[in-house]
């Protein structure tokens, strides 16, 4: 981080504030009477003693006699005292005349305002030299906003999301940043966590595929098997014949069974996850909607308030299998309204996107299906199978229309 100009720039002001303060210190120090008035003023009472018109008047003051008592002022309001000119800081003289000391002369000066400019500069160049300090505090700031703060929030929710398994969205490049240098390698890894998923999927696709192939070749012999057995069973006379064509009938039957399993356990397993539903305020939905909508396409969203029956994480992978497919397909803003059709709390999320074809719609909620507009997209067509899936367990439902123009995903939330 460049953070060495922000920190020699304050110290630069820090010690231009010292040294402005102790120059004007030192003024201070330089305030006191002019000592040529003073002694004009002096030889003037000394030569006119007693004649106290002829005195020289360029400076306040007050003679004093040997008692203290008061024998002449300039002006009234004057320190009349040895002791009340020491607390004022006048300038006290002894009056002599001819080797004889015959009182005090007290010059009198307004200390505050000698003082005034000097105070008045020490106020400047401190406002100064502290607003000069608090702008590069506020540039500093917003440095760290932008170069560290901002940047770490970023790359915080990006590894949130790729650890939620979300690896579709990029990370932003920008190496304007303290992080700059790390934002490609955490897209790299993205992308070879999501070249991994595809890989992945490609060979369990495979495996099904090989264990569709293998149950239909052996459906074939099987169903062979049986109706040859059938046919044994019916031409012989023979009890023992026909208990045995009897236990071969069974026994395809049960390989029948077993086949079929095999191929279902193989493409049905995703249906098998687990869901808990239960009563949810709708307060929470706001939120989720938020946490899918990575891109922040949607504006204010307002959801009436009441109790609804859902599974909280099941909800927010169904808004996100929304999302992701709008995001991926339509690539455009997109709008959520709420409303309640009873027995339902209904969530409508649509973009401003092609949409797909009419006669393609009743099929996108079946596994593995996916919309012409998907050709030369990656995907598995299994997000809206999966939020349907989820949608029953939770005595909800998932419903799917065309816009003009538009695609619009209907989330029916059963209320409690």
């Amino acid at each position: 981080m460049k953070k060495a100009p922000f920190i020699l720039i304050l110290l630069i002001t820090l010690i231009a504030e010292l040294l402005a303060c102790c120059l004007l210190l030192g003024r201070v120090r330089e305030v006191s009477a002019d000592p040529v008035k003073v002694n004009e003023c002096m030889h003037s009472i000394q030569d006119n003693y007693g004649n106290e018109s002829e005195y020289n008047r360029q400076l306040d003051y007050v003679i004093l006699d040997s008692n203290g008592d008061k024998l002449f002022e300039t002006r009234s309001g004057l320190a009349g005292s040895v002791n009340e000119a020491i607390r004022t800081r006048g300038l006290i003289l002894d009056l002599e005349i001819d080797g004889n000391i015959l009182g005090k002369v007290i010059f009198d000066y307004s200390i505050d305002e000698d003082l005034g400019p000097v105070k008045r500069d020490i106020l400047i160049t401190i406002t100064v030299i502290s607003i000069i300090q608090i702008l590069v505090v506020v540039i500093w700031y917003v440095y760290i906003q932008r170069a560290v703060i901002t940047p770490f929030r970023k790359l915080n929710s990006f590894a949130a999301r790729v650890a939620e398994g979300n690896l579709d969205l990029p990370l932003d490049m920008d190496k304007g940043h303290i992080f700059g240098e790390f934002t490609e390698s955490f897209d790299l890894m993205r992308h070879e966590l999501k070249k991994a998923r595809i890989a992945e999927k490609k060979a369990n696709d495979d495996k099904k595929e090989v264990i569709a192939k293998l149950s239909h070749d052996i459906k074939t012999p099987v169903a062979s098997i049986k109706s040859t057995s059938e046919m044994g069973m019916a031409l012989t006379k023979e009890d023992r014949t026909k208990e045995m064509f009897g236990i071969i009938d069974s026994k395809t039957d049960q390989i029948k069974t077993l086949v079929d399993n095999l191929f279902n356990s193989s493409v049905n397993d995703i249906t098998e996850i687990e869901v808990n539903p239960g009563s949810q305020p709708s307060g929470d939905i706001p939120g989720m909607l938020k946490a899918s909508d990575y891109l922040g396409r949607l504006g204010d969203i307002t959801v009436p308030s009441l109790s609804v029956y859902f599974d909280k994480l099941r909800l927010q992978q169904v808004f996100d299998n929304i999302f992701m497919n709008s995001y991926k397909y339509a690539d455009t803003k997109m709008h959520v309204t709420a409303e309640i059709s009873e027995p339902y709390l209904v969530i409508r999320i649509s973009d401003e996107g092609p949409g797909v074809k009419e006669e393609e719609l009743p099929l996108l909620k079946e596994r593995f299906a996916r919309g012409s507009n998907a050709e030369g997209r990656d995907g598995a067509g299994l997000g809206l199978y999966l939020a349907s899936c989820f949608m029953d367990k939770m005595d909800g439902k998932l419903g799917l229309r065309n816009l003009e123009p538009g695609f619009e995903v209907s989330v029916y939330i059963r209320l409690v």
